[in-house]
């Protein structure tokens, strides 16, 4: 009687387990992106407190790096939610010289894949950048204007969620306010934190659909 019990047991431990460990196991949410995506927990930890969050976010990267990993650090995560943020580095030319409609196809393609595999789908825009101090031979701010204006056209025709962080970190001049980055690229905190509620609206349309 006593195998019989335990027998029962771990059958019904395993059922738990098998049924419990997809649903558990997948991050809610999934950022990818390069060091703008990296650096945000990192400069505001308290944001992401109590949120299923996975931050990959990788330094330096461009949208050919970022969909070369997309299968091994978005769709294996099995998230309900990816959040996309990528193209400044494409910009800046560090995997040398692209042309914007490059970026928006290696945006699209990590769209139609996150789809396909169930995954909603959050676009970002990229943020106003007047300058790259590790590339200053690029004039950057005219071209972020027309990359974003490709991403969300993109967005609009296919109903994917836009996050619009330009619209809250423009200056008058094309760039990022002087308030928000120490080097006119990356966001500090008072950045960061301008640009959360843009992310939480998306995040609350997104779930909504």
């Amino acid at each position: 009687m006593k195998k019989i019990q335990l027998l029962l047991i771990l059958l019904l431990f395993t059922a738990m387990s098998e049924h419990d460990t997809p649903e558990s196991s997948a991050s809610r949410i999934v950022m990818m992106g390069d060091s703008i995506t990296q650096g945000w927990p990192l400069t505001d930890p308290a944001f992401f407190e109590g949120k299923n969050i996975t931050n990959k976010g990788i330094g330096g990267q461009t949208t050919p790096q970022m969909l070369a990993r997309f299968e091994k650090d978005v769709l294996a995560l099995r998230p309900k939610i990816v959040v996309i943020m990528a193209g400044t580095n494409d910009i800046a030319g560090n995997t040398g010289p692209m042309t914007l409609q490059m970026t928006l196809d290696n945006i699209v393609k990590m769209t139609e894949m996150a789809k396909a595999n169930k995954i909603k789908v959050v676009l970002c825009s990229v943020l106003p950048a007047n300058g790259f101090p590790w590339n200053r031979s690029i004039q950057p701010a005219d071209k972020i204007i027309a990359l974003n204006q490709m991403i969300k056209a993109y967005a609009d025709k296919n109903k994917i969620v836009y996050a619009d962080y330009y619209r809250v970190t423009v200056d008058q001049n094309k760039g990022l306010k002087k308030e928000f980055s120490g080097d006119g690229v990356h966001p500090n905190k008072k950045g960061y934190q301008a640009m959360e509620p843009v992310l939480e609206r998306a995040i609350a349309a997104v779930s909504k659909k």
